[in-house]
Order: structure tokens, then C-alpha cells, then sequence
């Protein structure tokens, strides 16, 4: 890890919440937890996979995306991928090792900033649209028109009324994306709460990292509750027959971007598949909204 010789971002405000604000319970698991341990009780794995088994399955993997995207290019089909979940959950890793070796040209990353004052005035799924891949490409959406049910609803940024509205109007919308032709894969990362709090005091410790952390991150620490509550609610009006959620345990970062490929993989039809390779996705880590803990310590 790559110390700060100085002061720490944001004032230290992780580590000051580690130390006086964190559940004990959670102050003793990363504080008994050996490096390679498991912090979440209810994770099926108590230790990250191996890195020699990781490559081995990952090398296979990553030879089924570029044989995914040659198709793709063919014949014109459109592939879509929203990532969503908690902070710290890896959403950004589990994308890199999707698009490590496909053809930038067709397969590029959405991570769009806080609206601009036009984009306020705009229908709410309108920037969003923006970005929809084209013939042969793919979209991978690092966060997404989601923010509304969960993020702006747990800080107040967006009204009940404009919360409701999303609602109504979700369900047509990612039927019209479907109806489009479009490929909609919706990808949930759950970490838990010791977790992700061990990842954000890593990511506040070293200087390489440390830009991936954001004032919403400070200011969400103590809102796990709140969080729970509007990812719950949000699961259980989204996941529809037509955009299906895939819930990612990724406790284990490994495990998890295994799990994710083999999602997408799973979800496309192309010339040359070798189903052998790509697998099936890990059903203890891996499956619908239920397999979520609604409180995870």
C-alpha cells in the first residue's frame, strides 16, 4: 500500500468513522480478519479464490468476450450492461476485466458526472439514451439511470414525486430498450458492511487509490440502514420478466468478475460459444434479487 506522508483525503473522515462511528461489530471483524479472510458471516467462502485458479478460469473467459464481440460486430447486435451496487462494491474492477481486451472502438464505459444545469431541465432518462450503444457495440454503464431509486433518494437530492415518476415510468423504458432489440443486462454488486468499510479505509490509505473516493462515499458511511431499505424497495418494484437483476455476492472481488462475465456471456447468443468454457455462474454468489441479504454486517 502506498502511505500518505501527509494528511489523508477528506480530512481522515473514514478512519475517524472507522474509530467512532462504525457498529463494533464491524470494527471487530476487520480487526480480527487474517488478509485473505472473508469479512461478511454470511458469504459461502471464508477465504478469496486462489489467484492461479482466478487466471486459469479468467484466461478462458476473456478469449469467449472477444469471440462475443466479433459476433456482435457481425451481425449488429446491440449489448447493453448496467453495473450497479453498493460503494466500494468493485463495480469498476468487475468493468476493467470485461473491456481488458476487447476492441475499444465498439466496447467503451458510460461513468457520466452529476447532471449539468441543461441536463437537470431534461426528461430524466434522456442522458442516459445519449450513450445507447449503436450497431456492434457495447455499453457498459458504470452506474445509471438508477441513481434516482436509490443514490438521490437516500440524500435527498431528488423529490418523492420525481422518485414515484421514475417508477411509472421505468417499466415501458426498459421494455422500449428490449423491444428495441437492444441485450439489457442489469448487474447488482452487494458487499457487506465490514467489507466495504475495510475497502474504503485501503482506498483512503493509498495514494493510488485514493481518487476513487468521493465526498458522497464520506457522506453515505453512516447511511447503510437507509441504503438497505431503498435497495430492497427498488429490487422489488425493477425486476422485471423483460430486465431481469443479477445479484453479484462480491465479498470475494475474484469470484465476482468471474461471476459477471459469465453473466454477460450467458446472456448473449454467438457463432463458436464454447459453453464449456464460459461455465455457469456460482449459485452461491451469484442469482436473482433474493439472494441479497437484507442486512449483511
Amino acid at each position: 500500500m502506498t502511505k500518505s506522508p501527509q494528511t489523508l483525503p477528506f480530512d481522515g473522515a473514514i478512519s475517524r468513522y472507522y474509530r467512532e462511528g462504525a457498529p463494533k461489530a464491524v470494527r471487530k471483524a476487520i480487526d480480527d480478519a487474517d488478509k485473505d479472510a472473508i469479512l461478511t458471516a454470511s458469504y459461502p467462502y471464508r477465504e478469496d479464490m486462489k489467484s492461479k485458479d482466478y487466471d486459469q478460469q479468467m484466461e478462458a473467459l476473456q478469449i469467449e468476450l472477444a469471440r462475443m464481440q466479433a459476433a456482435l460486430k457481425t451481425t449488429g447486435q446491440r449489448l447493453l450492461v448496467v453495473f450497479e451496487g453498493r460503494d466500494a462494491a468493485g463495480k469498476g474492477g468487475a468493468i476493467k476485466a470485461v473491456t481488458e481486451n476487447l476492441n475499444p472502438r465498439q466496447a467503451y464505459v458510460v461513468a457520466l458526472p452529476k447532471p449539468t444545469e441543461r441536463e437537470a431541465q431534461q426528461w430524466y432518462f434522456q442522458r442516459y439514451v445519449d450513450w445507447f450503444p449503436a450497431r456492434g457495440e457495447i455499453a457498459l454503464y458504470d452506474r445509471s439511470w438508477y441513481n434516482r431509486a436509490m443514490i438521490e433518494h437516500v440524500f435527498g437530492f431528488c423529490k418523492p414525486e420525481e422518485r414515484a415518476k421514475f417508477f411509472r415510468q421505468l417499466p415501458e423504458f426498459e421494455q422500449m430498450i428490449a423491444d428495441e432489440g437492444i441485450i439489457l443486462i442489469k448487474i447488482w454488486l452487494e458487499v457487506g458492511r465490514a467489507e466495504q468499510l475495510k475497502r474504503f479505509l485501503d482506498r483512503e490509505g493509498d495514494l493510488l487509490k485514493q481518487w476513487k473516493l468521493s465526498q458522497i462515499d464520506v457522506d453515505g458511511l453512516g447511511k447503510w440502514d437507509a441504503y438497505s431499505a431503498a435497495i430492497t424497495e427498488t429490487m422489488e418494484k425493477t425486476n422485471f420478466p423483460h430486465a431481469p437483476w443479477t445479484v453479484i455476492l462480491a465479498d470475494d472481488k475474484k469470484r465476482a468478475r468471474i461471476a459477471v462475465i459469465q453473466t454477460i456471456l450467458g446472456n448473449v447468443d454467438y457463432p463458436g460459444k464454447d459453453t464449456s468454457a464460459v461455465g455457469t455462474p456460482d449459485a452461491r454468489i451469484c442469482g436473482g434479487p433474493k439472494l441479497r441479504p437484507q442486512d449483511q454486517a
